[in-house]
């Protein structure tokens, strides 16, 4: 097989091409461009799991699929007869090569900030080729996840002026939405409950994205991580006592739970 397909981006995208054809797999024949962005999403996650885990042999393999579906879209673009996979290629490559002026070019930057400010600078220039845009908001692109598009709605603001002056301020504004949200658990509102709730999710981004040292997203995956690490390892401590935790009361639990993260604490110490 190894024979037939080299390891090399045209043997995929002749797999791809076999299994979309008239006598090929019904599965993938039936695809289309957004039946497959579930995938695509899932193959994503699976991917930042890996990473997160430092688990390289499934980096390795969850990049494989990542690929299949990314050549996947461009299958479909292909039979559509939008553009191809050289077309893929040379955008991103021209793309690359236009950014990193001050490698392939004449710009200068010196550190990753001057590096960072070029970058804004050129796609600003290549924006202001594009149609007028009515707003500042319309450059946020819907396709992102709801933290990031967060995060970019707030920049695009604070790019106009619109801006915190000090965390501080961002933490007063968390504080006062937390009291809303308290106001709005006492009215029973349901509705109004999920907006105050929406506005303090709003507002911890905005703190994050204000500091400019993580992203929301990143901080979340993080926070995921050490819930799930700790949750498994409440478990085995559970399981050496020959306890499960749906036959464990909440408050049992909860002495697991600190029991763990006691383990954690001496574990740091020790580390130092």
């Amino acid at each position: 097989m190894s024979t037939v397909y080299p390891p090399e981006a045209d043997s995929l995208m002749a797999i791809l091409r076999r299994l979309r054809a008239p006598d090929g797999c019904p599965w993938d024949r039936e695809q289309t461009r957004k039946s497959l962005v579930r995938h695509l999403d899932g193959e994503c996650a699976e991917l930042i799991y890996a990473i997160d885990r430092e688990d390289v042999p499934n980096i390795c393999e969850e990049l494989g699929d990542l690929l299949m579906n990314l050549f996947f879209q461009v299958i479909i673009a292909e039979e559509n007869g939008e553009f191809t996979l050289a077309d893929v290629w040379r955008g991103i490559i021209d793309k690359m090569i236009r950014r990193h002026d001050h490698i392939f070019g004449n710009s200068r930057a010196d550190s990753a900030e001057e590096v960072a400010a070029l970058w804004q600078k050129i796609k600003a220039a290549e924006h202001s080729k594009s149609p007028e845009s009515k707003s500042v908001m319309d450059d946020v692109k819907l396709s992102l996840s709801v933290l990031d598009r967060a995060e970019k709605l707030q920049k695009a603001a604070a790019k106009t002026g619109f801006d915190w002056e000090s965390a501080g301020g961002v933490l007063d504004k968390i504080t006062e939405e937390t009291a809303e949200v308290r106001e709005a658990m006492i009215s029973g509102n349901d509705e109004h409950i999920d907006e105050e709730l929406g506005d303090l999710l709003f507002a911890v981004v905005n703190l994050i994205r204000f500091r400019g040292k993580s992203h929301a997203a990143e901080l979340l995956r993080r926070a995921n991580l050490k819930f799930e690490d700790r949750f498994r390892a409440m478990e085995a401590k559970l399981a050496a006592d020959g306890k499960v935790p749906d036959k464990t009361s909440p408050e049992e639990m909860n002495e697991y739970w600190d029991a763990v993260k006691a383990d954690e604490a001496r574990k740091k110490i020790g580390e130092k």
